[in-house]
């Protein structure tokens, strides 16, 4: 995970990565490594503390801090298309938003405090170990860890899913998956956050984060311009209570693809197109000759 070094070295992996389509290719540098055993056993760790009074007391202090790093960061992002959640029912919902950021969370979060909402967050397992203050906000800020064990997919993270959802939370899911640091272009997106909101019966919020480049070059590294953000409510996908669970999943994930594509045309006026440029990386300056 980085936040100002190795962005060069990041880069190069995502250019890679897009040139080869392999879109849930890893790109950052020094995530931690861990076995499936030490996922498994992380996430269960998490859990187990959850009803511990310390645990309780550090989840509403790392809310707190959450909410207010989003009104510092996003408080004065501009939010489109608020009138496409007019008719929302009351109750959970999935958001889906492209991945191309540390704290692009908060972008997302500010949606949800716009419209009075508990947002939870869907996590890599592998974040809960991230060091020092970022691993505080990840234990602590409303997270539900994914770990690819069939068995916790299918039994424990289907049940936190739809606790959020009774108790009329949204719940954010990059359906990318893997955070592409500045990548402005939306990438093909995974099943599993449709195949929940079937299997959960929930709508999803379609929303796609534009990243304009500003005139100023950023303070600590001159490669790279001060970047603003847009983000647009695309519209809200429901399943089809007569169809399949696989069906709607399906269903779901291609009509998301659909908006998030068009969205990135409307907002860069460009057919997308996966072949890597300098562009794709929002305020990147490009590579000294």
């Amino acid at each position: 995970m980085i936040i100002g070094d190795h962005r060069l070295d990041v880069i190069h992996n995502i250019e890679l990565a897009a040139n080869n389509r392999d879109f849930t290719a890893k790109t950052e540098i020094g995530d931690p490594q861990m076995s499936m055993e030490e996922r498994v056993k992380l996430v269960e760790d998490f859990w187990a503390k959850q009803d511990k009074f310390k645990t309780k007391a550090e989840g509403l202090a790392g809310n707190l801090i959450l909410q207010a790093l989003t009104q510092k960061f996003f408080g004065k992002i501009q939010v489109t298309g608020l009138d496409k959640l007019q008719h929302l029912a009351k109750g959970g919902a999935i958001v889906t938003a492209n991945h191309f950021n540390q704290v692009d969370a908060l972008a997302v979060n500010r949606l949800a405090q716009k419209t009075h909402h508990r947002m939870e967050i869907v996590i890599e397992d592998t974040n809960l170990k991230l060091p020092g203050f970022f691993s505080f906000i990840m234990n602590n800020m409303g997270s539900i860890p994914l770990v690819q064990s069939p068995n916790y997919i299918g039994r424990e993270f289907i049940h936190h899913l739809s606790h959020a959802f009774n108790k009329g939370h949204w719940v954010l899911i990059f359906p990318e998956q893997e955070m592409w640091w500045n990548y402005r272009k939306p990438r093909k997106p995974q099943r599993g956050a449709y195949y929940f909101a079937a299997k959960c019966n929930v709508p999803i919020i379609s929303t796609f984060v534009e990243i304009q480049d500003l005139p100023d070059v950023e303070k600590d590294n001159e490669h790279f311009y001060q970047t603003r953000y847009t983000l647009h409510i695309l519209g809200v996908l429901y399943p089809d209570p007569t169809k399949s669970v696989n069906f709607n999943a399906t269903d779901l994930m291609e009509k998301d693809y659909a908006l998030k594509v068009q969205a990135f045309e409307d907002c860069y006026h460009k057919k997308l197109d996966y072949d890597f440029t300098p562009w794709d990386i929002a305020g990147w300056r490009g590579e000294d000759d």
